[in-house]
């Protein structure tokens, strides 16, 4: 257990913090899954969306987002034709 003061608001926060990245982690891998099932132009807006936020706030790294639109672009497409 942290002793110092600034150690204890440091545990604080980053508990803090955890937990919300662990929701939106959940949420952004629940849409995926819920896009590969059912994808549709609409959806893929929104995924675009929450996986270019997800990279700026630093949940996931960049070149993983731009992997995963890369990847549900390719499956819209394929599913359309």
């Amino acid at each position: 257990m942290p002793i110092t003061q600034s150690a204890k608001k440091a545990l604080r926060q980053n508990t803090k913090r955890r937990v919300k990245n662990l929701a939106q982690n959940r949420n952004l891998k629940d849409a995926v899954k819920e896009f590969r099932k059912t994808p549709s132009k609409e959806a893929l807006s929104t995924i675009f969306k929450k996986l270019d936020k997800s990279a700026k706030v630093g949940l996931i790294k960049d070149n993983k987002a731009d992997r995963l639109k890369s990847r549900l672009s390719t499956l819209l497409t394929k599913t359309t034709k």
